[in-house]
């Protein structure tokens, strides 16, 4: 039975959540304060994983925590401030990534991240989206033999349990598929299912254009209030009074103030990022989009020049920018490929909702009948959107789903 859906959040999960539910036949419509793929989703690194079976550990070696704590690395900063106000999420945080708590968090994670790219590919298809999109997979470049090994491992071990594809270049097969590089680089894994794109705003809006043209409605004004009516639910956009039956809570960060006004909590805290393009000298060329794993950032060749996109700066998601991070990233890639003048007018900020355990928030809202909820998936937003809004399109119409849903729902915490 077709029913009236209001999806709050147009980034990728929302806009991928509305797409589905219209293809399921209902009427959806879609509302962000800005124009679809604007926010989280418009700054990442631009790739559709399948290699990443394993989500983000918090450190919990002393070599590590030691090399942290001083806040000058590249692959993490905090803001004392933001470190208290989330003190509780990033204990529980560190506690599930002890090893045998890990253990049964990863292939929970991994049902979705091995079938997000082919999730990807039946909305790419639909919406017409693959001048946008490149199949030619990243390269995680290793400084250091030892790191460079201990990564092969572990993608010896992925190949084992997830069918994650790889090649191992060394320096040499390394220099031949990237010349511009400086030399002395141990080696790389190039990762070969990925899939990337060089614009990722432009991929959502893509995906919120065929939404539009197959009959969803984008509403483009901020969310003012949200409640309970009848059996249905009642919002307040841009002065005006919007109905459904049932709502769909994907605005990442903003998720959880909401449903703070709903009475329930969710442990949510965000990691900060930061990105910046740049020319290159030289007529040098960045032929694959490349994660200088050692030290922390991305390098990615996009429409805009090349994005260089930072690690993880645990802060309050409203605290002022720092922009040092960045900087610094800057320096130690200006080091790894010449890198020229900045492109933009200043760097872009935004922030990615993270969940205790690593593991998104997918379902019911709990004793809150027809309010569903899709936030909290971390560094891979980008990627699981459409996997996301398939599977809760599968439980919104009560089928069997795919996936076994239950370590995605709120009430697990």
């Amino acid at each position: 039975m077709a029913r009236d859906i209001l999806v709050l959040g147009a980034g990728m999960v929302g806009v991928s959540t509305a797409w589905h539910l219209l293809q399921r036949g209902h009427r959806v419509m879609l509302v962000d304060r800005n124009a679809p793929g604007r926010e989280t989703s418009f700054g990442n690194a631009g790739i559709i994983q399948r290699e990443a079976v394993r989500p983000y550990r918090f450190p919990r070696d002393l070599a590590t925590l030691t090399r942290v704590l001083p806040n000058r690395q590249v692959d993490i900063r905090y803001q004392p401030y933001g470190m208290v106000r989330a003190a509780l999420p990033l204990f529980q945080y560190w506690r599930n990534s002890a090893p045998q708590r890990y253990a049964h968090i990863v292939p929970e994670y991994a049902a979705l991240i091995t079938r997000a790219r082919d999730a990807h590919a039946e909305m790419v298809d639909a919406a017409g989206a693959q001048s946008v999109i490149r199949k030619d997979g990243y390269l995680e470049v290793f400084r250091t033999a030892e790191a460079f090994d201990a990564e092969c491992r572990q993608a010896e071990q992925s190949a084992a349990d997830y069918d994650v594809t790889y090649r191992v270049l060394d320096g040499t097969a390394l220099a031949e598929q990237e010349p511009d590089l400086a030399p002395g680089l141990a080696g790389a894994i190039h990762w070969t299912q990925p899939w990337t794109a060089t614009d990722p705003g432009a991929l959502v809006a893509t995906y919120a254009e065929h939404f539009q043209q197959q009959g969803g409605h984008v509403i483009q004004a901020p969310l003012e209030t949200l409640s309970r009516s009848g059996n249905g639910w009642r919002a307040t956009v841009g002065g005006e009074t919007i109905a459904a039956e049932q709502v769909v809570l994907a605005l990442g960060p903003w998720s959880a103030p909401w449903l703070d006004q709903q009475g329930l909590h969710v442990p949510l805290f965000v990691k900060r990022g930061y990105h910046m393009h740049y020319g290159t000298l030289d007529n040098a060329r960045l032929r694959h989009w490349l994660m200088d794993s050692e030290t922390g950032y991305l390098l990615a060749p996009m429409r805009a020049g090349i994005r260089l996109t930072t690690g993880a700066e645990l802060a309050r998601h409203n605290a002022q920018p720092h922009y040092q991070q960045l900087a610094a990233a800057e320096a130690v890639a200006r080091t790894l490929f010449p890198l020229g003048a900045r492109l933009d007018p200043k760097p872009w900020m935004g922030a990615r909702p993270c969940t205790p355990d690593m593991k998104p928030v997918i379902g019911p809202a709990p004793d809150l009948p027809g309010l569903w909820l899709a936030f909290g998936h971390g560094h891979q937003g980008f990627t699981m959107g459409p996997i996301t809004g398939r599977l809760l399109g599968q439980m919104m119409d009560g089928e069997t789903t795919e996936v076994d849903m239950a370590p995605y729902r709120a009430d697990r915490f």
